[in-house]
């Protein structure tokens, strides 16, 4: 689930504190403390030691230390026994590990391009359908 090549294209250092708008095309990992906007078309790595205050946009997300804001990502998110969360998620798949501390609303879409609650709905009110075609 790492960037293209397992590497960070940018890292916000333990110690370091980053306030503004960060769009990145690559992955990035942060173990400082980072308040703004965040948005990368990759990998965002929240480590143990990372506090962010902003709302995220990426590929796909690890949280192993605190967030405060909304997270979105159109491949995957991982929740790391550490992880802190307080905001709304949501993801094709999510993984919640053991010990995660979160707020908020949780959304899992499958993968469905469709509004999930809409999905759900129309898979309870079908006849005699096993599944939901993905549009």
């Amino acid at each position: 689930m790492a960037g293209k090549n397992n590497i960070n294209n940018s890292t916000i250092g333990e110690g370091s504190v980053f306030e503004g708008k960060f769009y990145i095309s690559g992955s990035l990992r942060i173990d400082g403390k980072f308040e703004g906007e965040i948005k990368t078309d990759e990998e965002l790595f929240v480590g143990e030691t990372g506090k962010v205050k902003t709302n995220i946009e990426a590929n796909a997300v690890v949280i192993a230390g605190t967030v405060i804001g909304n997270i979105k990502a159109s491949e995957e998110i991982k929740l790391l026994e550490t992880g802190r969360v307080l905001g709304d998620i949501t993801a094709p798949t999510i993984t919640i590990h053991n010990g995660v501390v979160a707020q908020g609303l949780i959304t899992i879409t499958g993968g469905y391009n469709k509004d999930s609650k809409k999905l759900i709905e129309e898979s309870f009110n079908s006849e005699n359908k096993k599944s939901t075609t993905k549009t």
